[in-house]
């Protein structure tokens, strides 16, 4: 039994992954309509009837100060106070590659704040994902090595006791995390899930 679960535990982790993976580095993960992982390159370029992403242009490494900085800016610029929300790296944890800073905020305002961050964040010079996100997903965007994903996420659908968050509240969340995967290039794998 054990070793059934183990199988079980390192496929729900490897789809994590590889999900997680996609989300960060589209031009790099691509999972198509078999459940096939593809890592690297595309394998075939695209038609010409498919806009192709454009480049990021070139920016110099961030620091995780700048990126605190950034989001700070950012969420200031919806008309949040950024000292409201809460950053939750763990104390004492390797935090220079990543940020997470997260608040309380209405269901019925969240979208429009999560837009306006958003609308902030380009115009500080972060490129949004070239694959585009849907409006009311979360989006992703990278700068000088680093990717941010902005999203508002409500409870879950299992009713939790534990939940600080009333019916008519969801969170504001903005996480980095710094990836620097330019000088290594990733071989052409298949992985199928499923």
């Amino acid at each position: 039994m054990n070793a059934l679960l183990k199988r079980v535990w390192i496929g729900l982790a490897a789809t994590l992954i590889v999900s997680l993976a996609a989300v960060v580095m589209p031009d790099q993960v691509q999972i198509d309509d078999n459940g096939r992982v593809h890592l690297g390159a595309p394998a075939s370029p695209p038609s010409p009837s498919m806009a192709g992403p454009t480049p990021e242009p070139t920016s110099p490494p961030l620091t995780r100060d700048a990126v605190d900085e950034a989001i700070a800016t950012a969420v200031g610029a919806a008309g949040l106070d950024p000292a409201q929300g809460r950053p939750t790296v763990a104390i004492g944890a390797n935090s220079s590659n990543r940020t997470y800073w997260t608040a309380v905020r209405e269901k019925s305002a969240a979208q429009s704040e999560m837009n306006a961050v958003c609308a902030d964040l380009e115009r500080q010079g972060w490129t949004p994902n070239p694959n585009g996100d849907r409006p009311d997903a979360p989006r992703s965007y990278k700068r000088g090595g680093w990717f941010l994903l902005v999203s508002t996420r409500g409870k879950t659908q299992a009713p939790s006791t534990a939940s600080a968050l009333t019916d008519s509240q969801t969170y504001l969340t903005l996480t980095g995390l710094q990836l620097n995967l330019a000088d290594i290039p990733l071989p052409e794998i298949t992985v199928r899930i499923g």
